[in-house]
């Protein structure tokens, strides 16, 4: 990678985790939010930076709600990769599927953050007959399971796709 840069777009459903995703790799990390009957969430973007090797990832965090899809937009001018966060405690959701299309059609590096696999109820199987062939990493972003590890294996990827591609 020339620029040891790295702007990584965090993409999912309403509450799938992708703030506490951002918050667990730096806890100094920004976030616009307002409350909900559910808890905080996000309205305009979250932003969290975090230093894997010598290469500095800058994390932007979507809204997961389907009327700030101009936020989405915007945030994901000139990505270089994209993780999906998806709570693998329920069932894939549309907005997910329409994600991954969006995603694999852009052609960015991509990763699915299998979150709350920690949880009683997690089934992360159940994901790979919609994503296919993603790269997917099992994350407890609450505990900061595997976080940490799972992002560091993704940049390491990039990076390796990249020096391939020179």
């Amino acid at each position: 990678m020339e620029n040891r840069r790295l702007k990584i777009v965090v993409f999912g459903s309403f509450h799938a985790g992708k703030s506490t995703l951002i918050h667990c790799l730096d806890p100094s990390c920004r976030h616009i939010d307002v409350p909900s009957e559910h808890g905080p969430t996000t309205i305009a973007f979250d932003f969290g930076r975090v230093l894997i090797g010598d290469v500095s990832v800058h994390l932007y965090g979507t809204p997961g709600q389907e009327r700030f899809e101009f936020c989405r937009q915007i945030l994901a001018r000139g990505m270089d990769a994209a993780i999906i966060v998806v709570d693998s405690t329920t069932d894939i959701d549309d907005m997910t599927l329409e994600l991954h299309r969006w995603l694999r059609s852009a052609g960015v590096p991509l990763a699915v953050m299998l979150n709350k696999c920690d949880a009683a109820d997690s089934c992360a199987d159940r994901f790979r007959d919609y994503l296919g062939n993603e790269l997917m990493y099992p994350v407890s972003a609450l505990s900061g399971s595997n976080v940490k590890p799972a992002l560091t294996s993704f940049v390491d990827r990039i990076a390796a796709d990249s020096s391939k591609a020179a």
